[in-house]
């Protein structure tokens, strides 16, 4: 995984070639499609980019009206906007109506890094996950995005999806074969699973490579639906496994960690730790000082795997 890509920026690439074969595609961006990478589109397809400013809840409802006129409208902005600024908007005029509107955010996450706090969206997925009709998507890397972007296309209906600004490793670097609401399998393992989406994937990887090294297999599973999340994988990870960790670049409240233990909760109930942000604002500093302050890191996600095994162990016992 040394090949690094942001994923944002294969998003702007994504576009790019979705506007070549999807006409009715149209683009639109609040003043930032240098640092979303909507720019790209721009240039390419000028008569179908629409810059509306800083004005995150009339993009919302200019996206709507796109949508009701038979276009597929893709919206972009930094997720602290979308949802923060236009919430409202996304609910009734979007969600509410089921419109095919694309909402695709950037600068996601603690990993957005030196801008701190108020730049760095840690519950939005909480905050879209929650909202019927929604789909929400977290991909891992460059390829997945592609492959994610393109599906999105074709779903009928609303989505969100969750991009970052730092370049992450490549993961699919054979392409990925995405598809909404379906976990991907990247290893196998019977002693506990790791279930992670976007940035935490590559972490949740390096950490399983840790464990097999003192004698501990993880399966590692790359959720990058968050919703509707893959159940039936959660399910059979549960049963074949009995323990699991869930890992993301988000608060642990109302996130992947939350979609996956309602899973466990309603189908087999075992061990679950959640690795994430624990609930509480980020701050200033580089990506990765960021992610070793707040516990993102494979060290912290195999730490979690070993006390989630040993939990299981306890309740084997008893």
């Amino acid at each position: 995984m040394s090949q690094e890509v942001a994923t944002r920026d294969a998003y702007g690439d994504a576009l790019a070639k979705l506007g070549e074969v999807r006409q009715d595609l149209v683009v639109l961006d609040g003043d930032l499609s240098g640092s979303t990478k909507t720019g790209v589109f721009g240039k390419k397809f000028p008569d179908r980019f629409f810059d509306l400013g800083i004005a995150e809840q009339n993009i919302m409802c200019a996206a709507a009206g796109f949508a009701m006129s038979g276009k597929l409208p893709f919206v972009s902005t930094f997720a602290v906007f979308a949802p923060g600024r236009c919430f409202d908007q996304i609910r009734l005029q979007v969600a509410y109506n089921n419109l095919n509107v694309k909402i695709v955010t950037t600068h996601a996450g603690i990993t957005t890094g030196e801008d701190g706090a108020s730049a760095q969206a840690l519950e939005d997925v909480a905050a879209v996950r929650a909202v019927a009709n929604m789909t929400v998507i977290v991909p891992a890397d460059g390829p997945e995005t592609e492959a994610a972007v393109f599906a999105a296309a074709e779903h009928q209906g609303p989505v969100y999806m969750r991009l970052g600004r730092a370049k992450v490793p490549v993961i699919y670097k054979d392409g990925c074969d995405f598809k909404i609401g379906r976990a991907s399998l990247l290893r196998d393992g019977k002693h506990a699973a790791i279930i992670a989406c976007g940035v935490m994937v590559a972490e949740a990887l390096e950490a399983a490579d840790k464990l097999s090294s003192r004698g501990i297999e993880a399966r590692v599973l790359d959720m990058a639906t968050v919703k509707p999340v893959d159940a039936e994988a959660v399910a059979r990870a549960a049963e074949e496994t009995g323990a699991i960790v869930t890992a993301e670049e988000h608060n642990i409240l109302g996130g992947l960690g939350s979609a996956v233990a309602e899973v466990v909760g309603e189908t087999k109930p075992v061990p679950i730790q959640r690795v994430g942000i624990r609930d509480v604002f980020g701050r200033s500093g580089s990506p990765r000082e960021l992610m070793e302050r707040y516990g993102l890191t494979s060290k912290d996600i195999a730490a979690a795997v070993e006390k989630v095994i040993g939990r299981k162990s306890q309740l084997m016992r008893r």
